[in-house]
């Protein structure tokens, strides 16, 4: 592997003109096909195996015309102090906003007076209009978006309370901002590293093409694969960060082949040989962990995980060809003005850098890692426990979907929401679908009439309406209303208590039920993750270990990452159950409700944060590795990989920490989850995993770290990741000159 990374970055170097020219041809072609690609068709959300899903596609077979996931709004009036909504001047306000939104867009299908259909509150205070729409709720339009908005803006100056609520009503988007800010910290970060423009921007420069190649693509993609939005975005994100990383580990390493005193061309080639190898593995466990989400088993889940996987692997590709073509443009402008000033008189030395003068000085990553090898058991005992004690709160975590109660309050999905409470119940806003299948019943009425009874006598029930038969009389949907709030484990409690009805009443009456709704989608949602959660992590970290086995040759490195892996997860699902279950700091961050964490966090956790505590670990101990084979002890090691690759790995994660926290100033608490639990991760697993229980952990091993035995030896590839192939020859000079790189060959010690 590194000698063909060598080759590869030799090449790439000496062609950048070509390289460069590729590069940006493909981008060029992404923006083509992208401009040109059809318009994207918003996708049906699936959920195969589960019993809401059956009950949706029972639905659109025996009630044609109808749409059993379309588009809903619910246009909520409360009347001033003192007036009810019965007054004859709100009956025709209300009546008015009825006619204006059924005019105002051709997706709507159908509109529902309150009056005639009893949906105003026992007290008067209270109605709301149900918009049903002839789409899905990615399907709506920015037309009918608009015209809601509109219609309900001009009805509050009526002096009447109006509030839109459902999935008809347009969410604004919070990531874009987080994305520049992430950039501008990542710029930032770079020049304070590499204390130069030109290697900060290289960095940026490389990763944005790699990003804007895959975006562009998946966008091309979009229709034909049906991939979906939410698929683009997590390659955006995951792109522009596995790209920054692996650059700025590239550039890291030839700016120290070139203080070796290796000419510009053979430092390129030995930092893709060695560095490069590195990032290759590191992407492959990125990839594992992304490509792995197939196991979940939901479409939307897969095709994520799909599309940033190719968004990775073409940030891996960029890394190991267009960054060293990009050097060989750049030169000597990659060091900072100090070290290319000085770079003729300072020579390399075991703990750090050298001046001619012979003064020494230690960077700051060796002085951390001399103090971790003095107290080793210590800084252990230290990064387990305060990991373990932080991940107590996961024990308790019950997972769900938000609603729109989790919305912020200056909302008017929350403002909606909070009304429909008041004036009907919490329940009111998560209704359950039941749906009975009474094809095989001698009786479908007096079954339908059985789950009526049965469900009513259910605790938690608030209400249950009649039984409503589609026109061949075999099928009934009977809307029933929970005394809880949708997202609460008591709602969930419910539908399982449905379902558990149904078994009987199939055996009395030969009918079928099937609980369906968003709520009870939710519901299935949320275990059939919770369900995939273990199988993944099973999968993902076994890949990972296998290949990380074959990366550091050794049994005991690869099993002490996994662990610190998982410690590192749980110890930030910990942080995020405290939080945003238990409303620890809430304040702190602008959270206004807290309530069951999102089903969806534990699962991209684990897969996003595993790949980057990969990328942490490859990136950290392969220096490691490289320094022991190469005839360093043990203690030694750690210390030159600390030397050479602390300073990258810290740069790298607060990279991450800062695009991701920025993420916590949004407004929805589904998003605040999200940035909040993947910073904290980010920052327990590079600086208390990787800078601290990693190190402490090798120091303990010693020789025995890097132990393999003879027989499994023999069975892994060795694919060369620490670059022994790429020692030059005792007769050759490594500061020859660049026109001895045409001729030199890698010679193994």
């Amino acid at each position: 592997m590194a000698t063909f990374l060598y080759r590869l970055g030799r090449s790439s170097f000496r062609r950048r003109h070509l390289v460069l020219f590729v590069w940006l041809a493909l981008l060029g072609a992404a923006i083509i096909a992208a401009l040109s690609a059809p318009a994207t068709k918003a996708l049906p959300f699936t959920l195969p195996g589960a019993e809401s899903q059956k009950a949706f596609d029972l639905l659109d077979e025996r009630f044609p015309g109808s749409s059993s996931d379309g588009a809903t709004a619910r246009i909520v009036f409360k009347a001033p102090e003192g007036q009810t909504m019965t007054t004859s001047a709100n009956k025709a306000e209300v009546q008015k906003v009825t006619k204006e939104i059924t005019s105002g867009s051709d997706q709507v299908a159908s509109v529902v007076d309150p009056y005639t259909a009893g949906a105003v509150s026992k007290d008067g205070s209270t109605a709301y209009i149900s918009v049903t729409y002839k789409v899905t709720a990615a399907e709506v339009d920015s037309d009918s978006h608009d015209a809601l908005d509109k219609t309900v803006e001009k009805a509050r100056a009526s002096g009447l309370t109006v509030e839109a609520g459902g999935n008809a009503v347009k969410v604004a988007s919070h990531g874009a901002a987080a994305e520049v800010i992430g950039v501008i910290v990542a710029a930032v970060v770079l020049v304070i590293t590499f204390g130069s423009l030109v290697a900060a921007g290289l960095s940026l420069l490389t990763a944005l093409i790699g990003v804007g190649i895959g975006f562009l693509t998946l966008a091309a993609l979009n229709s034909p694969l049906e991939l979906g939005d939410n698929a683009g975005v997590l390659a955006l994100m995951l792109g522009l960060a596995v790209g920054i990383d692996y650059a700025l580990f590239i550039v890291s390493r030839y700016r120290s082949e070139l203080a070796e005193g290796h000419p510009k061309q053979e430092a390129a080639a030995r930092a893709a040989g060695t560095a490069g190898s590195a990032v290759v593995f590191a992407g492959l466990t990125v990839v594992i962990a992304l490509a792995g989400l197939a196991v979940v088993n939901i479409p939307m889940l897969t095709k994520m995980g799909m599309a940033a996987a190719g968004a990775v692997t073409i940030a891996v590709v960029i890394a190991i060809t267009l960054v060293p073509a990009m050097l060989g443009f750049a030169g000597d402008r990659v060091l900072s003005q100090r070290k290319a000033g000085k770079k003729t008189g300072k020579v390399r030395g075991g703990a750090g850098d050298m001046e001619a003068t012979g003064t020494a000085k230690s960077p700051m990553g060796v002085r951390w890692a001399q103090f971790v090898l003095r107290r080793p058991v210590a800084v252990l005992l230290a990064g387990v426990v305060g990991l373990g004690v932080i991940a107590i709160p996961s024990a308790s975590m019950t997972l769900g979907l938000p609603d729109d109660g989790a919305q912020p309050t200056d909302t008017t999905q929350r403002r909606a929401y909070d009304l429909l409470s008041e004036g009907f119940g919490v329940g009111f806003n998560g209704p359950l679908v039941v749906v009975v299948d009474a094809a095989q019943s001698d009786d479908p009425k007096t079954a339908a009439g059985e789950v009526v009874s049965r469900i009513g006598k259910l605790d938690d029930v608030a209400a249950v309406a009649p039984a409503r038969f589609n026109q061949a009389g075999n099928t009934a949907i009977i809307t029933t209303i929970p005394s809880s709030k949708p997202a609460s484990e008591a709602t969930e409690k419910l539908v399982e208590h449905i379902r558990d009805a149904g078994t009987a009443i199939e055996k009395d009456t030969g009918a079928k039920l099937l609980v369906t709704g968003q709520t009870a989608v939710n519901v299935d949602f949320s275990q059939k993750v919770n369900d995939s959660l273990i199988p993944y992590l099973a999968l993902v970290v076994g890949l990972a270990f296998l290949l990380l086995m074959a990366v550091f040759r050794s049994v005991l490195v690869p099993l002490k990452a996994a662990l610190g892996f998982l410690l590192s997860v749980l110890a930030a699902l910990g942080a995020v159950v405290a939080v945003f279950q238990w409303g620890w700091l809430a304040s702190a961050i602008g959270l206004e409700e807290t309530g069951p964490i999102m089903s969806l966090m534990p699962i991209f956790m684990v897969g996003i944060v595993f790949g980057l505590a990969m990328d942490y670990e490859v990136f950290l101990v392969t220096r490691m590795r490289e320094a022991y084979v190469h005839g360093e002890g043990p203690g030694q090691a750690i210390l030159t990989g600390f030397r050479d690759g602390g300073r990258v790995v810290t740069a790298a994660a607060v990279i991450m920490i800062a695009v991701f926290s920025g993420f916590i100033g949004a407004a929805g608490a589904m998003i605040k989850t999200i940035g909040f639990g993947l910073a904290v991760a980010v920052l327990f697993d590079a600086f208390v995993v990787r800078m601290a229980i990693v190190p402490a952990v090798l120091a303990l091993l010693g020789k025995s770290a890097w132990w393999l035995p003879a027989w499994l030896d023999k069975l892994l590839p060795n694919v060369d990741v620490e670059g022994t192939k790429l020692a030059t020859s005792p007769a050759s000079d490594p500061g020859s000159g660049p026109e001895s790189d045409e001729h030199r060959q890698p010679a193994r010690v």
